[in-house]
């Protein structure tokens, strides 16, 4: 039967290919699950594919233009608020302000902006409580103790041991490993990124029977 990676298994994985983390290793013991969350960020941060996207819905409130962004959001995709749905046009803030700087005038929202890390600003400022839907990239669940798989774990076991791999290497002062373990993981970065390709092209073929 096959077995599938957790985080458990994971710290296996690494004490075994590093050959450090056995019970008088204390200190590579401690630094492994902080080896594992750096390799998780970091995948997140490189990788833009449909494993990694997620889609909330929630409602604009009448004369409410900030709005608080989700847990672990990485990057928007697109909004669409109303019913029927209609587009929201990403803007730079400053453009935001220019068209519509009363927050206390309200009208029915075009554009959106990054107000900060952690929030939006919509204008203009609703006229009325509607249907919100987001699409973005987000951090998966990160590991631990009480969370053992995430989307890494599921479909990017390779990826994810290899990260965590390049990560340790500094930390062991190692260096001559970094250039294996970074070829490796950029060859199953790279297959990620194809296989991703793959899929949103699917996704937009219109296909024909014969």
């Amino acid at each position: 039967m096959a077995e599938n990676m957790t985080y458990t298994s994971l710290k296996e994985d690494l004490k075994r290919y590093l050959e450090r983390g056995y019970p008088e290793d204390t200190e590579v013991l401690a630094q492994i699950p902080r080896l594992i969350n750096l390799a998780e960020r970091a995948i997140a941060g490189q990788l833009k594919i449909l494993g990694l996207i997620n889609v909330v819905t929630a409602d604009l409130t009448l004369g409410v233009s900030v709005y608080e962004k989700p847990d672990r959001w990485r990057e928007t995709v697109s909004m669409q608020a109303g019913a029927p749905r209609r587009q929201l046009f990403p803007r730079s803030y400053e453009y935001c302000r220019s068209v519509w700087p009363d927050e206390a005038e309200r009208d029915v929202p075009e554009f959106y902006s990054d107000y900060d890390y952690l929030h939006w600003l919509i204008v203009p400022t609703p006229v009325a409580t509607i249907p919100w839907e987001i699409t973005y990239y987000q951090l998966p669940p990160l590991l631990d103790d009480a969370n053992q798989s995430n989307w890494l774990t599921d479909y990017a076991p390779n990826a994810l041991l290899y990260r965590s791999l390049l990560e340790a290497t500094p930390f062991l002062k190692n260096d001559d490993r970094i250039a294996v373990w970074e070829g490796f993981y950029r060859d199953e970065m790279s297959k990620l990124d194809v296989a991703n390709i793959r899929k949103v092209v699917d996704r937009n073929v219109t296909r024909q029977g014969a």
